[in-house]
């Protein structure tokens, strides 16, 4: 069951098995080896997979058909712009580097600013 649910949910994502490996810090060979059913995952790593799909570990471990994560939030998530460096983000798949990182928040720095002095121009 799992390893049809990990496989499912990686190919949802359009993930190959070495980005997938690599954003949970583990071999290839080793979730390769947990989609196929020659490995089994601990329940840590189970944990990890179900944060990394955003779904349940009860459907990852197939005890619910449904792989919506059921946990709600009334409290919208908001992260500061600084502390992106700290976090591991990808653009079409590919991780981007921390001066990637750097570069993008100084874009979006750069082009607050163009509107803001825009807005100011168009007061007048």
């Amino acid at each position: 069951m799992i390893l049809n649910r990990l496989t499912t949910l990686r190919k949802a994502k359009r993930w190959s098995l070495q980005y997938t490996a690599d954003r949970l810090g583990i071999a290839k060979s080793t979730y390769a080896g947990y989609e196929s059913g020659h490995r089994r995952p601990s329940l840590e790593t189970i944990n990890l997979l179900a944060g990394l799909y955003d779904t349940s570990t009860d459907y990852i471990l197939g005890r619910v058909d449904h792989p919506a994560n059921d946990i709600t939030t009334d409290t919208p998530q908001v992260m500061e712009l600084t502390d992106l460096p700290n976090m591991e983000l990808a653009v079409d798949g590919i991780s981007l580097s921390e001066e990637e990182t750097i570069q993008f928040i100084a874009f979006i720095r750069a082009k607050r600013e163009v509107e803001i002095n825009r807005d100011k121009q168009n007061e007048t």
